[in-house]
């Protein structure tokens, strides 16, 4: 039990300097492309080290994606499931839906037709 343990302290000790450099590398990462592209193509401010450490933790909060072997399986799970849920109802409940959508979402990431 005793070698058990000091094999996990032995991990933990090579992990946290390896994480560091990770966040690090990803921080510098993150600032170079952000400040070489979005401040001539969306007029955007340059950011400082810290400022791209705190986009990349955002990011990290708002999307995920940083689980083990970068798979997307809850995504396409709950594709999956979205897709079933929308084969089940019939043409009515689809209706009803898609106007709930529009009420709710404006039609947000449609054309809309100006007249």
């Amino acid at each position: 039990m005793m070698n058990r343990n000091f094999n996990r302290r032995k991990k933990f000790i090579f992990f946290l300097p390896v994480a560091v450099l990770i966040a690090a590398v990803l921080g510098y990462v993150v600032m170079f492309l952000w400040n070489w592209i979005l401040p001539e193509v969306a007029h955007a401010g340059k950011l400082n080290y810290w400022q791209a450490l705190g986009l990349l933790v955002l990011c990290r909060l708002l999307f995920g994606n940083f689980n083990k072997g970068g798979g997307h399986n809850g995504f396409r799970e709950r594709a999956r499931g979205m897709r079933a849920k929308w084969d089940s109802m019939n043409e009515e409940e689809r209706a009803k839906f898609k106007e709930e959508y529009k009420r709710r979402c404006g039609g947000w990431g449609h054309h809309r037709n100006k007249e």
